[in-house]
């Protein structure tokens, strides 16, 4: 089907005939890049949320519509490289995926989107929202707030008695810690104000219902959140819609809980008898009242306090998403409790690798970008497989993340978590041909410092690279020539204007950029100076 027609009123489809009605599209020659990006195949209750979501990472986005009866969407860039970066991302052998399932990404056959100023506000609303969804503390921040908001206001949800999609069922997966309803107040309220939940246990895993009262902040919800850990790789948040419209709770204790109605019952005869004398009145709820506790806040971190302490919202790398966000640079709002560390480990196996190409230096180049590689081994027996150590399971996830699938030297390498808990170094005399290498006390480390801005400039692998630590005498030419000398073609590019110390450099294809990074990441550029490469979430 061609994109160029999808807009073609049917009969037998209303909902399309409103969306074609509402918005026109000025149509331009096919086959060549435009910066409204085609999306297919999309599942039937995706929202304009998700579409917008999934080109964020690569620029900034206008506008959006969604075709929900023909499972198509149209997402429409700020600038034309934006969308061209975003095609050749999902054409490189990464696949975009909604809700689990496949989508196609191509360029349009129309140049713009235009629909009423009230939609591209609210599509402006989602941009800044993920923009700033998550300040350092894990709180949201001030624009990301001012931007629900007014995206609430906009779309006339401000109802509190929630809706459909307002509520949304939660699973928590590999629950090696338990999980209450209190955890699950601290980290949805995070997002918005949750009006109910109610925890129970279905095929032996836990589970939540949690209420909000209007669908653009439990699309927040779930976008944020959706896929994150509340301990160091464990316990798993997995998000989607429940069928409810609304929550009917009748109690209020360690199960369930009605935030817009304090005074009903616990089901506990004997807590309700002494809520009667007055003197549940001091309790600030009955789940307190029967735990002994102050707040929600220590049934979960003890005495700590939220930012502080060890019930911190930490934000040590990446969101798994395909690009670039603020959100994506921050990282997964995984609750970590102090010296907790969960049965996932900081060991990846890595297989169908070019055993002709790969080293355990290119490994720990490669994977570096993610997290500090400890230790790397290459099968002595296999040698297209590999064990890469990182310093931290979360580093761990991100790398696995964002290079799962990823195409490395002619080869899609697939990389997945490993049983062994470290990689050993062979034993004195055990030959070993160079296949293990220790890299722990590398000078090469980004993240070694607490803090580390690297947290905030991790991006999936993209065909344009970010240079830094440049030299002010070192031109542009050189720095190319050097590219190409290492056999690299670079396409374009470009000083930043106010820092010469670094720069973009576009290559023909992520997976030339990814061997370019491998190669001249630590580049001698002068006596002192040596090259530092990174993925860019942005293009020339």
């Amino acid at each position: 089907m061609s994109n160029g027609a999808v807009l073609s009123p049917q009969s037998n489809h209303a909902d399309n005939n409103n969306d074609a009605k509402k918005v026109k599209l000025e149509p331009r020659s096919p086959a060549k890049p435009s910066r409204v990006v085609h999306i297919r195949n999309i599942p039937n209750d995706v929202t304009e949320a998700e579409i917008v979501h999934l080109g964020i990472p690569f620029g900034r986005v206008t506008n959006v519509l969604v075709l929900k009866g023909k499972n198509q969407a149209f997402l429409e860039m700020a600038d034309e490289g934006a969308a061209i970066s975003m095609v050749n991302y999902f054409s490189s052998g990464t696949s975009a995926q909604l809700r689990g399932r496949n989508v196609f990404v191509q360029y349009s056959n129309h140049v713009a989107l235009k629909t009423d100023q009230s939609h591209s506000n609210a599509v402006r609303f989602i941009n800044l929202f993920f923009e700033f969804s998550v300040s350092i503390d894990g709180s949201f921040s001030a624009a990301a707030q001012a931007a629900l908001q007014a995206a609430q206001a906009l779309a006339g949800q401000t109802e509190t008695q929630g809706g459909p999609n307002t509520v949304l069922r939660v699973i928590v997966e590999h629950m090696v810690y338990p999980v209450t309803l209190d955890v699950l107040f601290q980290i949805f309220s995070k997002v918005g104000r949750v009006l109910k939940i109610v925890t129970f246990t279905k095929n032996n895993t836990f589970q939540a219902l949690i209420q909000y009262p209007d669908v653009v902040t439990a699309q927040a919800a779930k976008l944020t959140l959706d896929g994150q850990n509340i301990y160091n790789s464990c316990c798993t948040l997995r998000i989607e819609y429940s069928k409810l419209s609304s929550l009917n709770v009748k109690y209020n204790n360690d199960k369930s809980r009605d935030y817009t109605n304090p005074t009903l019952p616990t089901g506990d005869h004997n807590l309700d008898a002494f809520a009667m004398t007055g003197g549940a009145g001091v309790l600030a709820s009955p789940f307190q009242a029967m735990h002994g506790l102050a707040s929600p806040l220590t049934a979960a971190y003890g005495s700590a306090s939220v930012g502080g302490g060890g019930g911190d919202f930490i934000l040590p790398s990446g969101f798994s998403l395909p690009g670039g966000s603020a959100s994506a640079a921050l990282g997964p709002a995984a609750l970590r409790l102090s010296g907790q560390q969960c049965s996932s480990g900081a060991v990846l196996l890595v297989s169908n690798l070019n055993e002709e190409m790969v080293t355990p230096d290119a490994l720990f180049t490669l994977f570096g970008v993610y997290g500090d590689v400890h230790r790397v081994k290459i099968l002595f027996n296999k040698k297209d497989t590999a064990l890469i150590q990182m310093a931290e399971p979360h580093q761990a996830q991100l790398a696995m993340t964002h290079l799962d699938k990823l195409k490395l030297y002619g080869k899609q390498l697939r990389a997945m978590p490993s049983k062994h808990q470290g990689v050993q170094m062979p034993k004195e005399g055990q030959p070993d041909a160079g296949l293990t290498k220790d890299f722990i006390n590398s000078a090469l480390h980004r993240f070694k410092k607490p803090g580390s801005k690297n947290y905030q400039n991790i991006y999936p692998p993209s065909s344009t690279l970010h240079l830094s630590n440049i030299p002010p005498n070192v031109t542009e030419e050189e720095i190319k020539n050097a590219f190409t000398a290492a056999n690299f073609a670079p396409q374009a590019f470009k000083f930043f204007p106010k820092d010469r110390k670094m720069a973009l450099i576009q290559l023909g294809s992520v997976e030339e950029a990814v061997a370019a990074l491998i190669k001249m990441h630590n580049y001698q550029l002068s006596d002192s100076s040596h090259l530092r490469v990174s993925f860019s979430k942005s293009t020339i």
